[in-house]
């Protein structure tokens, strides 16, 4: 018998129906497994919640938070009456519910009357998605009659640091954890996304944390696999809505999937699998809609080259970042300097390319945060070091990655050698010397075209 971890969310609980799938798809493999299951918030909750909060804070119209709160509660009651058969179990979970949702209305309105938003006030409002949705799908295993029991990521074990909104777990999760949900009794149900910090305060491990926190948990509790279920059939060799004819890959290793993560591919949060690699324990990704499809499995030791390339992926919500001067020349600490300024004010640097005749740096970073970053950047540098700091909007990056392009000779010849041919520049290249990636910008009028010449080049739809 193995002992599995599942996460699902996204479309997969959008609503009463899907949270029944869940539940038929739950006692199938139950059969002859042991499972931890792990949910985020109803499809599009969190976003709402913070919107609503947002409002508050800025308009302080209670009647407003009434109407949503209404909203809000109509919409779970009505996910209870679809997914839930039984009159009692309806019941109590609907009781479980609107004690979670009267809470929440009494935070809300106190945003109202205080007018400012915190930090720690928005990780304690977002985190009422998941615990809103755990309750219900627990209610859904119960009434299949498999036994089941929800619990908060704090309740089951995850302890963060006290960075609100995008909180680290801390050490003494790995041995909190099996002390909670172990030996396990039936089918645990854990709200993903939330925990709280070593004061008792809900903190959030930031946008896509339910699958880090199901990955915590899977390394804590020695899971034999842990399940990703999503809309997509696993890992696609590129985003089908640019290349129609993209596939699933059936197997990656830990270092391709998080390249892949960090380049784009929306299928995994770039931190998700970090708890998995730390037990090698391996993570498949799979669909939620046709469950019978392996899927893709990613496993921690590198796999047999067959593939050069495994994946083409796009970044699009991405600026180019330059800094230049002739008196950058020689002198030592410039790009020192840089780093330091940009991580003082936050800026996550996606790429980064030095000439060597050191008279430029140029980055790629979120196009969100431009302004923030010349205005650190302008603050750092005198004008007789660093002439011009500009951007370009108008980019995107794409990353060619795959283990097989390691000693293979040629495959950045290729790739260039593609572009050229489909008269698409590039303007800045980026390789680190792991060599399972190879990174460039291209004008965003060319980006799509680029992911389809590269996906045709090196054959992932199945011809090259």
């Amino acid at each position: 018998m193995a002992r599995l971890v599942m996460k699902f969310g996204g479309v997969s609980v959008a609503d009463g129906s899907r949270l029944r799938h869940v539940g038929d798809l739950v006692q199938h493999f139950n059969r002859d497994n042991e499972i931890v299951l792990v949910t985020s918030a109803l499809q599009g909750v969190t976003d709402d919640l913070l919107a609503c909060a947002r409002k508050a804070a800025k308009e302080g119209n209670v009647s407003d938070v009434i109407d949503f709160m209404e909203k809000l509660t109509d919409r779970h009651n009505q996910a209870i009456a679809d997914a839930i058969r039984d009159p009692q179990i309806a019941k109590e979970t609907k009781e479980i519910v609107a004690g979670k949702l009267s809470e929440l209305e009494k935070a809300y309105i106190g945003i109202c009357y205080l007018g400012e938003l915190t930090a720690r006030s928005l990780d304690y409002i977002s985190s009422y998605g998941e615990q809103l949705a755990a309750p219900i799908l627990s209610g859904v295993l119960r009434d299949m009659g498999i036994p089941s029991k929800s619990f908060t990521g704090s309740e089951a074990g995850i302890v963060t640091d006290s960075n609100y909104g995008d909180g680290s777990p801390l050490e003494k999760t790995y041995d909190l954890i099996p002390r909670k949900l172990l030996p396990l009794k039936g089918v645990p149900v854990v709200t993903g996304f939330i925990a709280k910090d070593e004061k008792g305060i809900i903190t959030t491990l930031g946008r896509g944390g339910s699958d880090l926190s199901a990955s915590l948990i899977g390394a804590a509790i020695d899971a034999d696999e842990i399940w990703f279920w999503k809309e997509t059939s696993g890992v696609m060799t590129t985003d089908p809505k640019i290349v129609p004819e993209a596939k699933s890959i059936p197997a990656i290793s830990y270092r391709e999937a998080m390249e892949l993560s960090y380049f784009g591919a929306k299928v995994l949060h770039p931190r998700a699998i970090e708890p998995a690699i730390r037990k090698r324990i391996p993570v498949r990704v799979k669909c939620t809609f046709d469950p019978d499809t392996p899927g893709t499995q990613i496993v921690h030791d590198e796999l047999p080259k067959v593939d050069v390339i495994k994946a083409v992926t796009l970044h699009k919500n991405v600026a180019l970042l330059n800094i230049s001067g002739a008196g950058m020349i020689g002198t030592i600490g410039v790009a020192a300097r840089a780093f330091t300024a940009l991580a003082r004010a936050g800026i996550n640097i996606v790429m980064i390319s030095q000439g060597s005749s050191e008279a430029n740096i140029t980055m790629v970073i979120e196009e969100r945060q431009v302004e923030k970053a010349e205005d650190a950047l302008r603050a750092e540098f005198p004008r007789e070091l660093v002439k011009e700091i500009s951007h370009d909007h108008d980019v995107c990056a794409v990353a060619v990655i795959g283990a097989g392009m390691a000693g293979t000779p040629g495959v950045a010849a290729r790739v260039f050698k593609a572009l050229g041919s489909a008269k698409i520049n590039v303007v800045m290249i980026s390789q680190p010397s792991g060599q399972h990636n190879i990174s460039f910008v291209v004008a965003s009028k060319d980006a799509e075209r680029a992911v389809q010449e590269l996906h045709r080049e090196f054959g992932l739809g199945g011809t090259a």
